[in-house]
């Protein structure tokens, strides 16, 4: 049996690794991957990283290569990192400069020699963008956008005069929560502020709900807080992505507190930021603008009380003007009522003086006069009441014949009249007295039908029942 041909393997990936350099080794390529299996020596300055290509649709792997970055590679990585603020790890969408390369040992690699930063920050903001139109799309009610602002119903929320009361959301290790704690406990001005900590991760996008359910915690304590201030230190910008989610953008546009950030983001706003009542750069710039809030509550009310003191010792002097001027008016007015008074007195008392002298006077005259009637009058009334009966007298030996002769035929009269009308003529005449249960009576209410009666005639009692009774208009009698 005749032997196959054949070669070694050191010879096949010589001849691969000719066809490479043949095909590759004088162009470069700009690729667009996904950075996985990164690692970093530092010490040789040297990184090891895959590049892969994910279906849109199912998120699969549909292409794969392993790739290197040292010397100038190395350095464009630095570049990148420095301007996005995006360390270059896994997980990352990137647009890289790459040259492909066949090692009979490593097999077939990507070289990265540069890499395009302005294609990363594009990716983030166009990601944002979308995060941010999704906000204003599907909360109509609580998000607006104005030009290149967003209004939310947090934004709308009044602040109150002091805030004093307040929810903070930070990590429980975070330096940013120690500046904002330290600089509110030594403001200048002694204000008290009473801090409720809800300690959480501030950092990574697939911790967005557990800051959104520690707003949740917040709204359910339900404590009368002024404010909730949301803390971060500084970082990286990926450490940033947590503040660009829909969930916790959505939560603080309705959230019914104002809400207070101060992420420490000094380049770019987050979504946060945008949808927050507030937002401040640090946690330090939160605290100040919390204090200085406070501040111009307090310059108002001082500002206030400067106003009061003016207008008080403006009313005070403009009423003891007025009080001198009708002090004085009263002082004048006194002295010439007394001189005037004091001149009617005088005349008043001359008069009076006058007037007495008269009346005494004329009363003498009157009495002299009445004591001289009084000494005749008597007389003339005692004759005057002898006459008077006498003539008494005489009327009444005169009338008294006639008196008790007229007294006789009115007497008389009565007795005929007290004959005519006694019960025995009246029956005598044709009328009858009933009496029912022992009574008589005229009113016809007293008899009913059935009733047993009595009927009184002039010499005749009659025991009768009432079988009948009827309305009677007196007809029989009318003269």
């Amino acid at each position: 049996m005749q032997a196959e041909k054949h070669i070694r393997l050191s010879q096949l990936n010589d001849k691969i690794q000719q066809v490479v350099q043949q095909a590759f080794s004088s162009v470069s390529f700009w690729v667009i991957a996904d950075v996985t299996s990164h690692t970093y020596r530092a010490a040789k300055n040297y990184h090891s990283f895959d590049l892969v290509e994910k279906d849109t649709h199912s998120n699969n792997i549909i292409a794969k290569i392993s790739g290197k970055a040292w010397g100038m590679g190395s350095t464009s990585i630095t570049r990148f990192e420095a301007i996005t603020g995006q360390p270059f790890t896994n997980n990352i969408q990137v647009l890289v400069n790459i040259s492909v390369q066949f090692h009979p040992v490593y097999g077939l690699q990507i070289n990265l020699h540069d890499i395009d930063p302005s294609f990363t920050l594009g990716k983030l903001e166009q990601q944002r963008q979308a995060t941010l139109q999704k906000l204003v799309d599907e909360n109509p009610g609580f998000i607006t956008k104005r030009g290149e602002v967003y209004d939310t119903r947090n934004k709308q929320l009044p602040l109150n005069k002091v805030i004093q009361r307040v929810a903070v959301i930070t990590s429980a290790t975070s330096a940013g929560g120690e500046d904002f704690r330290h600089t509110l406990a030594n403001n200048p001005y002694g204000y008290q502020f009473y801090l409720d900590n809800f300690f959480t991760i501030v950092q990574g996008e697939n911790n967005a709900d557990l800051l959104v359910q520690k707003l949740i915690d917040i709204f359910q304590a339900n404590q009368p807080y002024d404010a909730v201030v949301i803390i971060r230190g500084g970082g990286a910008q990926t450490d940033f992505l947590l503040f660009d989610n829909y969930q916790v953008g959505k939560a603080i546009a309705k959230f019914p507190v104002p809400v207070i950030t101060g992420i420490g983001h000094q380049k770019n706003e987050t979504i946060a930021d945008m949808m927050a009542h507030t937002a401040t750069k640090t946690p330090t710039q939160a605290a100040e603008f919390i204090i200085s809030h406070n501040k111009q509550f307090e310059d108002t009310l001082l500002l206030l009380q400067k106003h009061i003191v003016i207008k008080s010792q403006q009313l005070f002097s403009l009423q003891w003007q007025q009080l001198a001027a009708l002090q004085s008016g009263i002082v004048n007015n006194t002295r010439d009522a007394i001189a005037d008074y004091k001149d009617s007195l005088t005349s008043l008392n001359q008069a009076v003086i006058h007037s007495s002298r008269s009346i005494v006077f004329n009363q003498k005259t009157e009495l002299i006069n009445l004591s001289s009637q009084l000494s005749a009058l008597p007389r003339m009334i005692l004759q005057d009441k002898k006459n008077e009966l006498s003539n008494a007298i005489h009327h009444i030996k005169v009338f008294n014949t006639q008196l008790l002769k007229n007294q006789a035929t009115h007497l008389g009269h009565y007795s005929s009249l007290i004959k005519l009308m006694s019960p025995d003529n009246i029956l005598k005449k044709g009328f009858a007295i009933v009496k029912a249960r022992q009574a008589v009576t005229s009113n016809p209410a007293d008899i009913l039908p059935g009733d047993s009666i009595e009927v009184i005639l002039s010499s005749t009692e009659i025991q009768a029942t009432v079988t009948s009774k009827a309305p009677y208009d007196g007809r029989d009698f009318n003269i």
